[in-house]
């Protein structure tokens, strides 16, 4: 056939084979009976995976029932399911125990499976969990120390979260008026101990002031960053964010900074607050050895001093 010149082969314009229907088999969803894990026969099976799944979801339902022991039995027979290369499930499960430890008052057995958790933890998004795990339980214990050691490094590794930083405001806050110290410190110039002897008792005075002025700190970091964030919420998040700013202002009136320090801090913990070096900072997902984070110290506590 020739069109316009052109010449095409016949076939182009032929009619199209007549083509082969399959049938498609009709899709059957598998429905299941409300909390259809807890039956005894959900464990008759042979499927290691089947298996994983009915331990796991008793365990998240006792857990979340408050039955912390059977949740405890649920999670150590999922466990014995799930194979070394299954890391998602395998932290997901490790973490359930440790909290279930945790609640039935047993730190240090909570705290080491925790530790097992630290060894496998291999980008950003691992560590937070992990840091956020061993904040939930020495919040339960009662250990503040630690608790605020953990809430650093979470302050280090997410410097512009607000929430973290007003977490270890309260800590520290707490330290003070266990201690009864709340109103009495003040930071003190490096030659106020004559003969630079650290008694027992300067080392109590040295760590009440310490805490003194992380307070101080983590309020005024909390206040910058949620001021600027308050810019772009609305509705019941911009209400928690201005309640915590309150809550923020109530406890710096508490800890009662002279103008001058309130200043130089404020002026201090804004150096970073810029846009453009917040993005570039994003690290949620990256690998640890891709980060270099500096300790809570050699980020803050230098530059800080260093000002006095």
């Amino acid at each position: 056939m020739e069109i316009f010149g052109s010449t095409f082969d016949d076939s182009v314009f032929s009619e199209t084979k007549d083509k082969v229907s399959v049938k498609l088999l009709p899709y059957k969803a598998k429905l299941c009976e409300s909390q259809w894990f807890c039956e005894s026969a959900a464990i008759d099976t042979e499927d290691s995976l089947e298996k994983q799944k009915v331990f796991k979801f008793r365990g998240d339902l006792a857990s979340r029932q408050r039955n912390y022991k059977e949740a405890l039995e649920a999670y150590n027979s999922c466990l014995e399911w799930v194979p070394d290369s299954n890391l998602t499930i395998r932290r997901d499960v490790l973490d359930g125990i440790a909290r279930c430890y945790s609640n039935l008052g047993q730190e240090e057995r909570a705290l080491e499976v925790a530790d097992l958790l630290s060894k496998e933890a291999s980008n950003t998004c691992h560590l937070t969990s992990l840091l956020l795990l061993k904040v939930s339980i020495h919040q339960r214990s009662g250990a503040l120390g630690p608790k605020v050691a953990s809430l650093e490094q979470l302050c280090c590794l997410l410097p512009f979260y607000p929430w973290h930083w007003y977490n270890l405001g309260q800590t520290c806050l707490r330290q003070l008026q266990t201690n009864g110290s709340l109103g009495s410190c003040r930071l003190r110039s490096p030659g106020d101990e004559a003969d630079g002897s650290r008694t027992e008792e300067g080392q109590g005075e040295e760590e009440e002031e310490r805490a003194w002025l992380e307070a101080c700190m983590s309020f005024i970091r909390t206040r910058l960053l949620l001021r600027m964030l308050r810019q772009q919420q609305s509705s019941f998040v911009l209400q928690r964010t201005k309640s915590a700013l309150c809550r923020s202002d109530e406890a710096l009136l508490q800890l009662n900074p002279t103008e001058e320090m309130l200043q130089t801090l404020t002026a201090l913990l804004s150096e970073d607050l810029v846009p453009e070096k917040m993005r570039e900072d994003g690290q949620d997902g990256e690998s640890l050895a891709s980060i270099s984070m500096q300790s809570f110290h050699e980020r803050w506590w230098d530059k800080v001093l260093g000002s006095q």
